[in-house]
């Protein structure tokens, strides 16, 4: 591999690696060039460095990894005290640095190809029932720009089914008031279109017309949701503020925004909804990732079930 400057988001320490260094490097501008997002790419270089660090320590260069060191790293990961979630979330890294290595044809094959992830128990999200949502929602008022800002936030999250970067990243021309439809960038930058519920379009217009003009003295941002200082939100202002808003409600503590997302898709399958739809609304690659929602309802029917039953 020829040498490659540095950049501050390769693994800390990669310089005294020059193979690892190059290798990293290279992944990282076809990552960037695919479209992966910053939070991703700086998860990889966490869990790559914590690699290279293992290999070496070992006598390992990248292209000398193979299946069975592997499983000795997801061992000694394991032995650490890490869950089966986390090793299996580092062996899928490990996997895409690999693919890309073999498709430049810096490595013969992915090691981690032949590597197994640790089983975990599924872990059924969290979804908040129809009165909670509405206890929430409702119990939002439209007296402050904050509170404003906030109603319309989670209004729309809900009613679209929005990870929080998709929130963070609507801009002022996502949504179509006229056709009532929001432009969604979604992992992979792929765009859909989901239709805005009623509620949820009132509220984001009251927003624009009353409160964002407060917020925002710059006319050149376009950032739809932005702080009390104008800038666009972070990850942990949106949890602050849903976190102060279930308190707010009474309702049930240690939410997620993410959860406002798994309501919005439990509750269009309670209704009937299908899941292909549902899938569709979500931006999901895959049908299989969807379809955690069907034991989630499946769960729910058999607790109604053993709550009701007189055999049951």
């Amino acid at each position: 591999m020829s040498a490659l400057p540095s950049t501050s988001a390769d693994p800390p320490n990669a310089a005294s690696c020059p193979d690892w260094q190059d290798a990293f490097v290279l992944f990282r501008r076809d990552q960037i060039t695919g479209g992966i997002a910053s939070r991703t790419l700086a998860a990889y270089a966490r869990d790559l460095g914590q690699l290279r660090d293992w290999a070496v320590a070992e006598g390992l260069r990248p292209e000398q990894v193979t299946h069975r060191h592997l499983r000795r790293y997801a061992a000694s990961l394991s032995a650490a005290g890490r869950s089966p979630a986390t090793v299996a979330r580092k062996l899928a890294a490990i996997r895409s640095f690999y693919g890309f290595l073999l498709r430049t044809a810096r490595v013969g094959q992915n090691p981690a190809d032949l590597v197994s992830a640790p089983r975990s128990k599924a872990k059924l999200p969290q979804v908040l029932t129809s009165a909670q949502m509405a206890s929430l929602l409702d119990g939002v008022p439209a007296i402050t720009s904050l509170d404003m800002r906030d109603r319309a936030m989670f209004e729309l999250t809900y009613s679209c089914g929005l990870r929080s970067e998709e929130l963070r990243t609507l801009t002022l021309d996502s949504i179509d008031f006229d056709d009532e439809l929001v432009r969604v960038l979604g992992k992979g930058s792929k765009h859909r279109l989901i239709p805005i519920g009623e509620p949820a379009r009132q509220a984001v217009e009251l927003y624009l017309a009353r409160a964002r003009p407060e917020l925002v003295r710059d006319p050149d941002v376009r950032i739809l949701f932005v702080s009390r200082n104008g800038r666009p939100l972070s990850a942990s202002d949106l949890s602050r503020r849903l976190a102060r808003r279930m308190i707010d409600a009474a309702s049930a503590g240690g939410v997620s925004p993410h959860a406002l997302r798994h309501s919005f898709a439990t509750h269009l399958l309670e209704g009937g909804a299908d899941l292909r739809t549902i899938q569709e609304l979500l931006g999901h690659a895959s049908i299989s990732t969807t379809q955690v929602y069907t034991h989630l309802d499946a769960a729910r029917l058999r607790d109604a079930y053993s709550g009701s039953h007189p055999r049951a």
